[in-house]
């Protein structure tokens, strides 16, 4: 009796032992492929991280001045009721293959009689080309480096806002250039405009307002 009763025991014992061994190498299974499932949900794959810094790299041609905010009132200083110099400027996003910088303001609501007299539909206030890229600050009332154009006053030099007829917009423009213009000193801004075509690698423009006191 004592025997079968002890090989009982033994076998209840064995199949205990062996139900544990079985539910512990189960569960240890589990929690391996469930951590290697959700592994990836952590990882950055290399494609995300080549289109963040593709994003953060690129670039836009910018001017502005701290003088005048965009679409804001150009201080009397740099009009013909002041000291007629040009605003201080400073470019940024340059792009890298740029040869050259092309400037050009002008004022787009001259009266049908100025018009007429000039046969466009602009004033032109200044005119500067073959800017060298590295110039990326414009002082006030100095002259960039690179070749003056003529402006609609017959003068290569910058002739500030001078509106007749209540208030009108000044339009900085600015262009990067892939080359140097094969242009002479006083060239008009139409011989910079056609010499630019198909040359322009980005362009911006800052605008600004002025009413004659």
């Amino acid at each position: 009796m004592l025997v079968g009763a002890y090989t009982v025991y033994m076998r209840r014992t064995h199949w205990v032992l062996a139900l544990v061994v079985a539910l512990l190498v189960g569960g240890g299974y589990y929690i391996l492929t469930h951590q290697r499932a959700k592994a990836p949900t952590h990882a950055t794959s290399p494609t995300t991280i080549s289109s963040i810094t593709t994003d953060t790299m690129s670039t836009t041609l910018t001017l502005h001045s701290p003088a005048f905010a965009h679409e804001g009132v150009i201080p009397s200083k740099y009009t013909c009721n002041g000291d007629n110099v040009n605003p201080p400027l400073a470019i940024e996003g340059i792009p890298y293959d740029t040869a050259s910088l092309a400037l050009i303001v002008d004022d787009p609501d001259i009266p049908e009689s100025v018009a007429e007299r000039l046969g466009k539909g602009e004033f032109d206030h200044w005119v500067v080309f073959n800017i060298p890229p590295t110039q990326t600050r414009i002082g006030e009332g100095d002259a960039p480096e690179g070749m003056q154009g003529a402006n609609s006053a017959d003068s290569a030099q910058y002739t500030g806002p001078c509106p007749p007829d209540g208030e009108h917009r000044y339009l900085f423009k600015l262009f990067a250039l892939d080359t140097m213009l094969d242009l002479a000193e006083g060239a008009t801004k139409e011989e910079v405009l056609g010499a630019i075509e198909g040359h322009v690698l980005d362009s911006t423009t800052l605008m600004g307002r002025y009413t004659r006191q």
